[in-house]
C-alpha cells in the first residue's frame, strides 16, 4: 500500500512513517503542501494522509484542488483543529476520515484499516462478479469456470475502480485521474480498447457504455 503523508512537524511524520512501515507501507513523507502537489500529479498513491497547517498550501485547499481532477484517492486528515466548523471543513474539500490530534497509533491503523476495506485497498480475497466469475485481487486473475485469465495492469485497476463505484457511472477522464499519473495519462481510445478487452473475458452486458458520459459496471 502507497502511502503519501503531509505534516510538517518532522518528529510526529517520522513516528507515524516508522510506524506504518512497520504495518509493510510504502510511505512517502512530505512537509508542505506545494511538495505533496507536484507528487499526486507525478505518482499514483492508494492513500493520503494529510495534515492541515502545512506551508505553502494547507491541506484543506491542497485536498479541495485534488479533487477537482476527478481523483477520488483515499484521504484522511490528521490535525489539531478539532471544531465542528473545522471537520466540516475537511469532508466538504473531499477526505474520507478525520483525525483530531493527539491520536494514538493504534487509532491510525484502524482508521486505515477501514478505509482498506471500503475501498478495496490490499485485498486478499476473492470478488464474486458472477455465478462463474471471480476476481482474485491479490493475483490479479480472474477465474472463468476452470479457467485462470491474468489481467494485465491496467486492465486489472480498471476492474478494480468499477467494483469499487458498483452501479456507478464513471467517466473515460475519472478512470484516467484516478489510475494513471498525469504524465502518462492514456488517450480515450486506448480507455476504449482496455474497456474491450474485460468485455471479451466478462461479457459484453458487463460493462455498459453510457453515450457522452461513460461506463458503468454491471452485477
Amino acid at each position: 500500500m502507497k502511502v503519501l503523508l503531509m505534516e510538517d512537524d518532522i518528529i510526529l511524520s517520522e513516528i507515524i512513517t516508522e510506524y506504518l512501515e512497520s504495518l509493510e507501507y510504502d510511505v512517502t513523507a512530505v512537509y508542505d503542501g506545494l511538495e505533496a502537489e507536484d507528487l499526486v500529479y507525478a505518482q499514483k498513491f492508494d492513500l493520503l494522509l494529510l495534515d492541515v497547517n502545512v506551508p505553502s498550501l494547507n491541506g484543506f485547499e491542497f485536498l479541495k484542488s485534488f479533487r477537482t481532477t476527478g481523483d477520488k484517492t483515499p484521504s484522511i486528515f490528521i490535525t489539531s483543529l478539532h471544531n465542528s466548523e473545522d471537520v466540516l471543513e475537511g469532508f466538504e474539500a473531499g477526505c474520507d476520515d478525520y483525525i483530531k490530534k493527539p491520536f494514538d497509533l493504534i487509532e491510525l491503523k484502524a482508521r486505515i484499516d477501514n478505509i482498506k476495506r471500503h475501498f478495496h485497498i490490499d485485498e486478499k480475497q476473492e470478488y464474486k462478479i458472477s455465478d462463474e466469475i471471480n476476481y482474485h485481487f491479490s493475483t490479479q486473475t480472474i477465474l472463468i469456470k476452470d479457467e485462470l485469465h491474468k489481467l494485465p495492469k491496467k486492465e486489472a485497476q480498471i476492474l478494480e475502480y468499477f467494483l469499487k463505484d458498483l452501479a456507478q457511472t464513471i467517466s473515460t477522464d475519472e478512470l484516467i485521474s484516478n489510475i494513471w499519473s498525469y504524465e502518462d495519462a492514456p488517450t480515450h481510445a486506448t480507455i476504449r480498447t482496455y474497456i474491450k478487452n474485460l468485455r471479451k473475458l466478462l461479457g459484453e452486458a458487463t460493462i455498459t457504455t453510457i453515450k457522452g458520459v461513460g461506463y458503468r459496471f454491471n452485477i
